[in-house]
C-alpha cells in the first residue's frame, strides 16, 4: 500500500497552501484548474461505506498453524456459504458495495480458474462451485455494487509479500504474467460490472490493456493505474485535514497516501480507509472473534473515515461453515441503528448554496452538538478553511473550524443552545458550494479526540554504525525491524552521525519482506531517512528487513533510529 518522499514537503503541501480570498477571472480560472472526480469515482465515493470480505484458506487454519503454513484446500468446504446473507449484513449498516477477496497472497483463487489451488479442487459443491459467481449474483439481488480484490502476488509461485506480482525467480516471471493477466481477465470479463478493483501491495505485472477493455467503470486501489488511495494506516481512519487531491506524478508510483495528500494536486485520488472488525485479525477464527470492536470504537472510524470526507471500509469475515457468525451480523445492525440514531434526522438543514457565508436559523433556541457539512466536490474541493458559529443569547460564537470539507466533514462540540448556525468559508478557491448543512443534537455523546496526521515524536534507537564499518568510503548496512513493524504503516528509519558536521549519503536501499524483496516503491530515501511502507499483514512469524548503504569521505561513527511515520 504505500509510500512518500520529501514527507516534510508534502506535509507543507498538504495543511499550509491555502490560497488567499480572490474574486474575478484570476479566481473562476484557478477553480477550473483543480482536480475533479470522474464519473466513475464520484459514483464509488457515494456509497460513503463499503463492507470487505475476507474469506480465505486462513480460515480454516488451526491455532498450532503459522500463516506462512498452506491450507489444503482438502480442508474447505465452507456447505452453508450464503453470498445472500453476507449482502443483507452489508446492507444492514449501510454499505453500498461488497469488496470481495477473491484472491490473496496464498494464491487461492473462489472462481473457476485453471489453478489447483483453487476453489475447483475442494471439496465444496464437489469442485463446481463459484462464489465469485454467487456473490455478483447476490449483488445484483440487493441492489449492491461489486468489488473485487485479486492479489498480484501469489505465495504458490514464490512472488511474495510486497512484491507486486515479482517472482523470487525470475525464470518464472514470464510465466506468472499470464497467469495473473489471464486471472484478471476472467474476473472482470465473467461477473458482470465491477465498480473496484483492489490491488494489495500494488501491482508491478503490466496489466494496463486489460484495464483498457474490461475496467472502465471500475477504480483502482493502487498500482500504476491507482485511482484512489489507501491512508497509510488499517485503523479506519483518517487524519485531519484529509485532502481528495493529489500530484500525478505521486499517484503513478501506485502507492501514494494519504501522506501525499494536497488540494491543489492536479489528480483526484479520494482515500479509503480500511479496518478490521477484529482488532488486527482479517480472518475469523475462534480467537479472533473474542477482539471484536466495540459499537462506540466502530463509530470513531465512522467520523474519521466518511465524516473526514473518505470512505469507511469495514471488513467482515465468514467462519468455516461460509456464514458470517450471527453475533457479528447483530453488531453490524447495532452499527447501523448507532448511525442512523446520530445522522437520519436532523433538526435542520439547508441544500444548495453558494458564497461564502450559509446559515440556518431555528424559531427558539435548539440544543445542538454536531454540524455536517457537504460540498459539491465535482467541482473539486473549493473550501480550504472554514469557520461554525452560533448565535447564543444574540452573540456569534464559534463553535469549531476546520479546513478539509470534501464530499462530507463530521463537526462536532460542546452542546449548546442556538438561535441559528452559520457556515463561514474563510479560505476558497473559486465560488464554495454547498451542498448541503444539517446540524443535529446527538444524546450521550462523547466526543472523540481530534487529530492531525504528525510524525510520531518517539523514536527507538535500533542500532549504530563505527568508523570501521566503512570500505572504500562505503558502509553496508542491514536493520531487521521485524520485532519493530507489528502492523501495516508507514515508517522512518534515520540515520544520524555523531558529528553534527559529517557529511553523509545513503543510497541502495532494499526491503525485504517475509524473506522476499518488495517493489522499490516502498522503500524510498529522502536526505538523511529512509521511509519503509508494510502493506500486507503482519504476524508473529512476519519479517521486515531493510538494507542500505552509507557513503561518506570521511568514515563516521552513529546511530539509526526508527519510528511510525503515520499514526493515532
Amino acid at each position: 500500500m504505500k509510500t512518500y518522499p520529501l514527507l516534510s514537503v508534502i506535509f507543507l503541501m498538504a495543511f499550509f497552501s491555502c490560497r488567499s480570498n480572490k474574486t474575478t477571472e484570476d479566481d473562476l480560472a484557478a477553480a477550473e484548474q483543480l482536480a475533479k472526480p470522474s464519473e466513475v469515482q464520484y459514483k464509488w465515493h457515494e456509497q460513503e461505506r463499503i463492507m470487505f470480505v475476507h474469506f480465505t484458506p486462513g480460515t480454516w487454519r488451526t491455532i498450532k498453524e503459522d500463516r506462512s503454513s498452506v491450507v489444503s484446500v482438502n480442508r474447505m468446504n465452507p456447505t452453508k456459504l450464503s453470498t445472500d446473507q453476507w449482502c443483507e449484513t452489508a446492507l444492514s449498516w449501510g454499505a453500498e458495495e461488497l469488496l470481495f477477496v477473491a484472491k490473496h497472497g496464498d494464491g487461492f483463487c473462489w472462481w473457476q480458474t485453471d489453478s489447483d489451488y483453487s476453489i475447483r479442487n475442494t471439496p465444496y459443491e464437489d469442485g463446481k462451485g463459484d462464489v465469485l459467481e454467487e456473490l455478483s449474483q447476490s449483488c445484483k439481488k440487493y441492489g449492491l455494487n461489486l468489488g473485487v480484490y485479486i492479489y498480484p502476488g501469489d505465495q504458490q509461485w514464490g512472488a511474495g509479500s510486497g512484491s507486486g506480482g515479482k517472482t523470487a525467480d525470475p525464470s518464472k516471471q514470464e510465466a506468472y504474467n499470464k497467469v495473473f493477466r489471464d486471472q484478471l481477465t476472467e474476473v472482470l470479463s465473467n461477473y458482470g460490472d465491477v465498480l473496484e478493483v483492489w490491488f494489495d501491495g500494488s501491482c508491478a505485472i503490466e496489466i494496463g490493456d486489460i484495464f483498457d477493455k474490461y475496467a472502465g467503470n471500475s477504480v483502482i486501489f493502487q498500482g500504476r493505474h491507482a485511482t484512489i488511495r489507501w491512508p497509510g494506516t488499517e485503523s479506519g481512519k483518517l487524519a485531519y485535514p484529509a485532502w481528495n487531491a493529489v500530484r500525478c506524478e505521486d499517484l503513478k508510483t501506485g502507492v501514494s497516501t494519504q501522506l501525499h495528500g494536497t488540494p491543489d494536486g492536479d489528480c483526484w485520488a479520494p482515500l479509503e480507509a480500511d479496518t478490521p472488525l477484529y482488532e488486527h485479525a482479517w480472518i475469523w477464527s475462534p480467537e479472533n472473534i473474542k477482539k471484536r470492536k466495540s459499537i462506540e470504537a466502530l463509530m470513531e472510524c465512522y467520523y474519521k473515515s466518511a465524516g473526514y470526507g473518505g470512505i469507511f471500509l469495514l471488513n467482515a469475515t465468514p467462519d468455516t461453515t461460509g456464514l458470517i457468525p450471527a453475533s457479528d451480523v447483530e453488531h453490524y445492525k447495532a452499527l447501523g441503528a448507532e448511525i442512523d440514531r446520530r445522522f437520519k434526522n436532523p433538526l435542520n438543514s439547508i441544500e444548495n448554496k453558494k458564497g461564502v457565508k450559509t446559515t440556518i436559523k431555528f424559531p427558539a433556541p435548539t440544543l445542538i452538538n454536531h454540524v455536517v457539512t457537504m460540498e459539491d466536490y465535482r467541482h473539486g474541493e473549493r473550501i480550504r478553511a472554514y469557520s461554525i458559529k452560533g448565535l447564543v443569547n444574540g452573540q456569534w460564537i464559534e463553535l469549531t473550524k476546520g479546513q478539509s470539507v470534501g464530499r462530507k466533514k463530521i463537526d462536532y462540540f460542546d452542546e449548546v443552545e442556538v438561535s441559528a448556525v452559520e457556515l463561514q468559508i474563510i479560505k476558497h478557491v473559486g465560488t464554495p458550494l454547498i451542498r448541503s448543512m444539517s446540524v443535529y443534537y446527538v444524546d450521550q455523546f462523547t466526543p472523540y479526540k481530534k487529530e492531525g496526521m504528525r510524525i510520531w515524536g518517539a523514536t527507538t534507537e535500533v542500532t549504530e554504525f563505527r568508523e570501521e564499518m566503512f570500505d572504500s568510503g562505503k558502509a553496508q548496512i542491514e536493520v531487521d525491524l521485524s520485532d519493530l513493524i507489528n502492523l501495516p504503516g508507514q515508517y522512518i528509519v534515520k540515520v544520524i552521525p555523531a558529528e553534527s558536521n559529517a557529511k553523509i549519503k545513503l543510497s541502495g536501499a532494499k526491503v525485504h519482506f517475509d524473506g522476499a524483496k518488495a517493489l522499490q516503491e516502498f522503500v524510498t530515501i529522502s536526505e538523511q531517512s529512509i521511509y519503509v511502507n508494510r502493506t500486507a499483514g503482519v504476524s508473529d512469524h512476519s519479517s521486515s528487513v531493510l538494507s542500505f548503504t552509507i557513503e561518506s569521505e570521511t568514515p563516521c561513527d552513529g546511530n539509526i533510529t526508527f519510528s511510525a511515520a503515520f499514526v493515532y
